[in-house]
């Protein structure tokens, strides 16, 4: 449905504009912030998309490094399960710590320069890894220590993206931007799964890790020579130091009132937790259920077809923003089909199905869920592009924290029930409780400027 209370024609050059879209202004006060002059003009804004997506694709390639090596390591270093535990577990509190840190700093000093420092960081680590592994007679302490750091360094990525996203980039443009950076992380997950595993079988475990510091290292020096050392990057201090007009000072303990923020933020967390079981736990479901089925069948499909499907609901998304329907009806709808429609793809998983069947469920599921990006994902954008980054810091360590514990309690439900339906049912339940609480909570209106009214469109 069309919202004309929500957008207002933009025909003009807008700088900065991928497309050409109407842009969300609610209130009064925020069509007074009519300054484009930190928005990337429509050349730099390409390139900055095709490096971050390269970037995210990175980021995954490295962040799997270990997880695909771990029997390798376990068999060298002669770890035991709890000790290869503890050296996956690392990255993940690490993740945890700088969410809300990273996003702030994005907030104040420009996503760009916070993503350039982090990748810089992560990048050394990961190359030093194999030497500082070999260098060391504490192995696991080595390893688990360089996991926690890599945690740390990544875990402002997503937070810094957010807030990039909220600086640079138009209302109309911004969920294919977040769906095109998502769908970066499922390609690099295919790549490490793919390429890292004949490295490890033909060149050792230390080869992984060289190639993805090496190529890491080639995006950072494209990016600081095209990119950061430009003059693409336009200043930003006088929007810092001189705020908008009509965005209240310290926002955070209203901000936190406010049900269409948590909202968002419990979505966010229902999502994240129900993702984070799918990716731990479908291996194990397809190695148990299906004995003898070919295991890079169903450890890429999924991901493979996450990639497009992320794409296309990013554009179709801000199509329909761009043709005027409310942003609050745009938002709901992805979101449902995100959280709705993939968990009835789940209700059948959790029959007796072939696995041609069971393959294309799980497919199905996963490539409706990562339209979750044009929805909860850049809502944070929508309610407080002041402070994007730290806000998604927050919800990202949210969804992280409860991520592990859904991880955990499903381990548990499958040793006590001894069936994969329990799981399922988990998942359904976490989507529809996430799903009814952004349908009746949900907004897209602002909540950063002094002048908030809720407009709930469903």
């Amino acid at each position: 449905m069309a919202g004309d209370h929500t957008s207002i024609d933009n025909k003009g050059d807008v700088n900065g504009c991928l497309q050409e879209p109407r842009v969300y202004r609610p209130t009064a006060s925020a069509r007074k912030d009519s300054g484009n002059k930190d928005l990337w003009p429509r050349p730099v804004a390409q390139k900055w998309m095709v490096m971050l997506f390269i970037g995210t694709c990175l980021l995954y390639c490295a962040r799997m490094a270990m997880p695909i090596c771990a029997v390798t390591l376990a068999v060298v270093f002669q770890w035991s399960k709890i000790d290869s535990g503890l050296a996956l577990g690392g990255f993940f509190w690490g993740y945890c710590v700088t969410q809300v840190l990273g996003g702030h700093a994005s907030d104040k000093i420009g996503g760009e320069r916070v993503l350039f420092i982090s990748t810089v960081s992560w990048t050394l680590i990961t190359a030093a890894t194999p030497l500082l592994v070999h260098l060391s007679s504490h192995t696991l302490a080595v390893m688990t220590g360089a996991r926690f750091l890599m945690g740390v360094l990544q875990g402002v990525f997503f937070p810094s993206l957010a807030s990039l996203c909220s600086q640079r980039v138009v209302k109309g443009d911004q969920a294919f931007l977040m769906s095109a950076m998502h769908s970066g992380s499922a390609l690099g997950t295919l790549l490490a799964g793919g390429i890292g595993s004949l490295m490890l079988d033909r060149f050792g475990w230390e080869s992984v890790f060289y190639c993805t510091g090496f190529l890491s290292s080639l995006w950072t020096l494209v990016v600081w020579l095209y990119l950061i050392n430009g003059d693409v990057i336009l200043e930003q201090m006088d929007t810092k130091t001189n705020p908008q007009p009509g965005v209240s000072r310290t926002p955070w303990l209203s901000l936190f009132k406010k049900p269409p923020v948590w909202a968002m933020v419990v979505a966010h967390m229902c999502m994240c937790s129900t993702s984070f079981v799918l990716l731990s736990w479908l291996p194990t479901y397809f190695k148990e259920t299906f004995p003898h089925a070919q295991g890079w069948v169903y450890n890429v499909i999924p991901w493979a077809i996450a990639i497009p499907s992320a794409i296309c609901g990013g554009y179709f998304s801000d199509f329909l923003v761009s043709q005027g329907w409310s942003l609050p009806f745009v938002r709901k709808a992805t979101q449902f089909i995100a959280m709705g429609v993939s968990s009835m793809f789940l209700i059948i998983l959790a029959g007796s199905v072939s696995f041609p069947t069971a393959v294309t469920l799980v497919s199905m599921s996963v490539g409706t869920s990562s339209l979750s990006s044009s929805g909860v994902s850049v809502n944070v954008q929508d309610l407080t592009p002041s402070c994007a980054g730290a806000l998604y810091g927050f919800m990202n360590t949210m969804g992280a924290f409860s991520g592990l514990v859904l991880v955990s309690l499903s381990g548990y439900l499958i040793e006590v029930s001894h069936s994969w339906a329990t799981v399922f049912s988990l998942i359904i339940l976490v989507n529809t409780l996430g799903l009814v609480v952004f349908l009746i909570f949900g907004d897209a209106h602002r909540v950063d400027l002094e002048d908030y009214s809720p407009v709930n469109v469903i």
